[in-house]
This record gives C-alpha cells, sequence and structure tokens, in this order.
C-alpha cells in the first residue's frame, strides 16, 4: 500500500504502524487485497473516513466504487446506524464484495448496485435519493462526470469525499506526469478546480493517502 501513497515512506511506516491493526475478516481483506493487487484505500484514509463519519454522526453513505467491499464495511462498522449505498462496475468484484457484506453480517446495512457509475448515479439522482456522506473512489477520469448527479444527491451540510486525487503526484507537478497518465492528470487537476472553487462546496484538498479531497455542501 505504501507504494500507491504521496508521503514520505517514514512518515507512512510511522502512521501505519501506530494505527490499530485489523483482525478477523478485515485483516483478510486487506491480505487479499495486497496478494491481488486490488485497490482499497489507504490505512489512513480509512481512519479518516470512520473520524469523520463519527463526528458528523453521519448514516446516509454513497460509495462510488466498491472493490471487495472493504471500505464500505470500515464505514458500516463507524456508525452502527449507517445505511451504505454502494456502486461496483465490475461483475466478479461485485460479488466478492456481497460475499464480503454478508460474511460481516451487514447485508441489511449495505447496499450493492452493480453497473457503470455514469449510469447508475443518474438514475440515483432521478430517484431523488439523498445522502449526508458521498465517497467517490472509482475511475479517477470519470470523477468530473459523477460530479453532477453526486451533487443533486448531496444535502446541505453533507460530505463529498474524493479519493486518490493527488494520484502518486502527478496532479501536482508535471514532473511527475507519466506520459499514458496525462488525461487522467488533465482531468483530476480540473475536477479540484471545480471543487475548489464551487459555490457551493468548501473544499479541503489533503496530503493523505494518495490525496483526499474533502468537499463540504454549505449551501
Amino acid at each position: 500500500m505504501i507504494d500507491d501513497s504521496i508521503n514520505y515512506e517514514y512518515i507512512l511506516r510511522y502512521i501505519h504502524d501506530v494505527l490499530p491493526k485489523q483482525e478477523g475478516l478485515l485483516a483478510e481483506l486487506e491480505k487479499f487485497a495486497k496478494e491481488h493487487e486490488v485497490p482499497i484505500s489507504q490505512p489512513e484514509t480509512i481512519k479518516m473516513l470512520e473520524v469523520l463519519i463519527k463526528l458528523g454522526g453521519r448514516k446516509n453513505i454513497l460509495e462510488v466504487g466498491s472493490a471487495i467491499g472493504y471500505s464500505a464495511v470500515r464505514m458500516a462498522m463507524a456508525n452502527p446506524e449507517a445505511e451504505i449505498q454502494t456502486i461496483e462496475i465490475n461483475h466478479d468484484v461485485a460479488e466478492y464484495a456481497k460475499r464480503t457484506f454478508k460474511r460481516a453480517g451487514l447485508s441489511d446495512r449495505i447496499r450493492l448496485t452493480e453497473g457503470d457509475a455514469n449510469v447508475v448515479l443518474p438514475q440515483f439522482a432521478a430517484d431523488e435519493m439523498k445522502f449526508d456522506m458521498i465517497f467517490v473512489d472509482a475511475a479517477k477520469a470519470q470523477y468530473l462526470n459523477f460530479f453532477e448527479p453526486c451533487m443533486n444527491m448531496l444535502v446541505c451540510g453533507g460530505l463529498l469525499v474524493s479519493d486518490n486525487i493527488l494520484y502518486k503526484g502527478m496532479t501536482a507537478t508535471d514532473e511527475l506526469v507519466l506520459h499514458r497518465k496525462r488525461t487522467i492528470v488533465k482531468r483530476l487537476r480540473g475536477y479540484i478546480d471545480m471543487l475548489c472553487s464551487h459555490p457551493q462546496l468548501d473544499t479541503a484538498v489533503l496530503p493523505v493517502g494518495d490525496g483526499v479531497a474533502l468537499s463540504y455542501r454549505s449551501v
């Protein structure tokens, strides 16, 4: 996981050492993700999500990008009253996540919709679904496309959390941009600029994990 972060390795090792180690199913998921190169959020990012959920008493949470279900389980465990709606495009991964939720005893509080978020999010918005927290952790090149339906579903006082926003530091400097990643980086920069200048949002960009944007809907 350290290779996916933007911070100094010695800082990350210290943070990871002081954070409580997971046991049981969560430890198994972490091991599976590492062995099979399945992307899950950094430990410090997940811990930040848990704290944000507890601080705000977030109960209606949307996750864009389920992967194997690790972050959805952690978020659900942060608030026993929280209900999570999560979206995953990959069928095999979605099936794995569903098994994860069942094993965690959380199938009643975590609902997975399989499909392309570019299709599913507008459907959710048309159904007038509302969330007090939205966690975006999917295809980075699509963040701009996800934004409008997410904003339509985010309540006043809600929090939009965008993960991997600094993308191994490439978003911050052209010196690190790989040729094949230029389009993604360009779109991420546009996304960050929009978040920071949006009249209805107060946004902080933080060098946590692979970069996180916290956007509070004030209007």
